[in-house]
This record gives C-alpha cells, sequence and structure tokens, in this order.
C-alpha cells in the first residue's frame, strides 16, 4: 500500500509557520530575557559580582528556563526521540549564544570601558540580540528537529506481459488472501 504525502506547502504557507513560531520564540525568549535581566541585576547590585560572572550565572539560569518553554510549548510537535541528544545539542547552542553575548559584554566593559550598570546593560540587550538571532536559527535547524515526513513509497509496478506482479504486490496478495483467525479466550 503506498504513503502519499499531502502536496508541499507554498513560500507564503511556510512563512505564516515561520511567523507564528517567530511569535511563540520571542514569548518563550522574551520570560527569560525577564529572567536573565533580573538574576543579572541581582548578581551586579545584590551580591557585587563582576558583570562577566553576573552575565553568565543570569544566562545559565534563563537557558534553563527557557529550555522547558521550547520542549514543552513552541517545539512540543516536534520529534523527541532522543532526548539526551536534544539536551546536550540544546546545551552546546545555548552555550555558544552565552560566548556570544557575554564576549560582546566583555567587549564593552574591559575594551570600551564602558562600565557604568547601564552601559552594561546596553551591552547586554546587544550581545542578547546577536545571540537570540544565533539561538532561533540553530534551535530550530538542530535541536528541536522535525518530526520525520511520511516517505512517498513509489507506485506498484505495472504486471509486465506475462502477468508477473513484482515482490510487494504478491506480498499484499498473500496477505489479503490470509484468513483472519482469532485467538480463543479463556
Amino acid at each position: 500500500m503506498a504513503t502519499t504525502t499531502a502536496s508541499k506547502p507554498s513560500l507564503a504557507q511556510k512563512l505564516r509557520g515561520l511567523k507564528g513560531e517567530v511569535v511563540k520564540f520571542g514569548i518563550v525568549g522574551l520570560s527569560g530575557v525577564v529572567v536573565n535581566f533580573a538574576v543579572f541585576w541581582v548578581c551586579i547590585n545584590g551580591l557585587g559580582l563582576a558583570s562577566v560572572r553576573s552575565n553568565i550565572a543570569a544566562t545559565v539560569i534563563a537557558i534553563a528556563t527557557n529550555y522547558l518553554g521550547y520542549r514543552y510549548w513552541l517545539y512540543r510537535d516536534r520529534d523527541a526521540a532522543s532526548r539526551k541528544r536534544e539536551i546536550t545539542l540544546f546545551l552546546v547552542y545555548s552555550g555558544i549564544g552565552m560566548l556570544i553575548e557575554t564576549g560582546v559584554l566583555g567587549f564593552s566593559v574591559y575594551v570600551l570601558r564602558l562600565d557604568s550598570h547601564y552601559e552594561q546593560l546596553g551591552a547586554k540587550v546587544i550581545g542578547l540580540a546577536v545571540a537570540t538571532v544565533f539561538r532561533f536559527v540553530s534551535y530550530r535547524t538542530w535541536v528541536f528537529k522535525p518530526a520525520p515526513e511520511p516517505v512517498e513509497l513509489p507506485a506498484q509496478q505495472a504486471p509486465d506481459a506475462a502477468g508477473d506482479q513484482g515482490p510487494a504486490a504478491q506480498a499484499e496478495l498473500l496477505l489479503a488472501a490470509e484468513p483472519i483467525r482469532y485467538a480463543k479466550a479463556d
């Protein structure tokens, strides 16, 4: 029996789907940004930690909260066959995003000497924006992979002049002719 797939979506349909994904990604990301900035501010002002250390602590906590939103809300319909692989890739790409964000902050503080709390927040916003684009592309492409699409099987081969059918057609005919047997209930 051949399985067919639905017609491929048009570019407009793909863009509409991507728009919804971007909005949901933004909502989860915004919640992560709130966590990130709140922890960053507490670390800098409340605990007196250096900006780079504060950024790393804040980003690690935000990564953990974002994973839950991405896995269980945004990408809940994506293939989750290998959670270990998914979590590993999520942490790797999140770590790269954290390096991007921390690199921008470190450059701003230690090279440009923009070290007031508000200048640090501004650098954090810029770094976070660049890292967010990277994370969106990497999460949707490599981490939360789409579930495999149904494979379109080739049409059955037509019988040749001698009336010979292919092995798949012969197997289907044998299965169709097999009587159904029911097990007796005890």
